[in-house]
């Protein structure tokens, strides 16, 4: 997703932000955070639920589907064809949930079919967790951000300390999602990850000046 020479420049940003405070900045960028399995079934059960009464409004039958209609001309075995007619019901059903769901699993459809509100919660969910496996969370000052972005899921999310949200506020970090966003968007994730951590290390600055020893990031940001 990253080429070395985008690495490189994220992690001179985040050396040069880091170095004006005693602040921690960590980076991870993902393609996507999760397969959303549940997005096809949810999808194919709706249709199959659906699609057939929908088609009864219009007119389509399902027991017309069967070799028994012809028979309706004299006297029709009412409770036979009953029974043909719930099962080329449950048939169509069971022929549409599986055709749905397989339409929907096929990622780039997925993709577009999944709700935005869902692809926010587990992008945030994500986050938080690689925020506490970082150990940003242990830092003495509790100055850690985190910026995750998830490149197929089309979402940022910025995670800070405490700390830092009763001194700085929301407005910083508001500009650096917007910056990361507007670097994905642009097809330049990397210039992004850089405008938002210089936002970032900009209003670490202000409000934690130097003072604690840094632990190294490796090349500034994780790819997953």
């Amino acid at each position: 997703m990253l080429k070395p020479s985008d690495h490189r420049r994220i992690a001179e940003a985040v050396a040069a932000a880091e170095a004006k405070t005693s602040g921690e900045i960590f980076c991870i960028v993902a393609g996507e955070v999760s397969k959303y399995r549940e997005v096809p079934l949810a999808y194919a059960a709706a249709v199959a639920l659906i699609a057939p009464p929908v088609a009864l409004l219009l007119g389509l039958h399902p027991w017309t589907l069967g070799d028994f209609g012809a028979g309706w001309t004299g006297a029709p075995d009412l409770g036979q064809a009953v029974a043909q007619a719930l099962g080329a019901y449950a048939a169509l059903q069971a022929i549409l949930f599986a055709l749905t769901a397989f339409v929907v699993a096929i990622p780039p459809v997925r993709r577009v079919l999944t709700p935005r509100f869902l692809k926010r919660h587990r992008v945030r969910r994500t986050a938080y967790a690689h925020f506490a496996s970082t150990g940003l969370s242990h830092v003495e000052e509790r100055t850690g951000v985190l910026i995750f972005a998830s490149l197929d899921d089309r979402q940022v999310e910025l995670v800070a300390d405490a700390a830092i949200h009763r001194e700085v506020g929301d407005i910083a970090w508001n500009g650096a999602v917007s910056a990361l966003v507007s670097g994905v968007k642009s097809g330049d994730p990397a210039s992004g990850f850089v405008r938002a951590v210089e936002i970032c290390g900009g209003a670490l600055a202000a409000h934690f000046p130097p003072g604690l020893a840094h632990a190294p990031h490796g090349d500034g940001v994780v790819e997953l």
